[in-house]
């Protein structure tokens, strides 16, 4: 049985990984913003290229397993926490702190449900579904991301879940600092502001793309 400090020291690791992971998979959903026939055949190529790629499948495994560790240790460690009475809605620690600190589980649990959503409606019809071909021979996943956020209720869904993201990576990387030992007193406001800049880049940067697209495919 692990302890719950071994817990935590999983969940900054997987969590480091993880947010590391989105800033990757920001730069490449960037191609998105380019001009339509070319955002199209681009990305469709550079969804080929990763799908093909050896390197890339492992780290995908990796990526998986994080997300599964995370949200088990994460889930384990909430329930502990008010099984022990040590959530801070049960201490002084709970008026000085922000209420995402104190909201970790919720906002995680709404990122969770949001990942089941969007690994169904794009991994998996990519990898086992039958999707269009585009002209170059590569499967067409532009369309099914255009499809989707076409969309006004999953616009509305994914805008919710990157404002949750946001909270959670504000939090989570700041605590992560923090539980890792890398913390100093003398650098805590340029991790705070680092983290809070990262996290609201990466997390406006994701809810611009289906806003783009729904609005310039209507």
């Amino acid at each position: 049985m692990l302890s719950t400090l071994s817990r935590k020291m999983w969940m900054c690791f997987t969590g480091l990984f993880l947010s590391f992971f989105l800033l990757i998979h920001f730069l490449g959903n960037l191609q998105l913003f380019l001009p339509q026939e070319q955002a199209h055949l681009q990305f469709n190529a550079y969804s080929h290229f990763l799908s093909g790629n050896i390197v890339i499948k492992l780290v995908s495994y990796i990526l998986y397993l994080s997300i599964i560790l995370h949200a088990v240790d994460g889930l384990i460690i909430t329930l502990k926490n008010k099984k022990s009475g040590g959530n801070y809605q049960s201490d002084h620690r709970g008026r000085a702190s922000k209420w995402y600190s104190r909201n970790m589980g919720i906002l995680g649990t709404l990122i969770l449900i949001f990942l089941v959503i969007h690994f169904q409606n794009f991994w998996y019809v990519y990898k086992f579904g039958n999707p269009p071909i585009d002209e170059n021979g590569n499967k067409d996943l532009y369309i099914l991301v255009v499809t989707v956020f076409k969309e006004w209720w999953y616009v509305v869904i994914y805008i919710i879940s990157m404002i949750a993201l946001c909270y959670h990576l504000i939090h989570g990387i700041y605590s992560a600092i923090r539980t890792l030992g890398l913390f100093h007193p003398k650098f805590v406001r340029w991790f705070k502001t680092i983290g809070i800049a990262y996290s609201v880049i990466i997390s406006t940067g994701f809810a611009l793309m289906p806003i783009y697209i729904f609005f310039t495919y209507r």
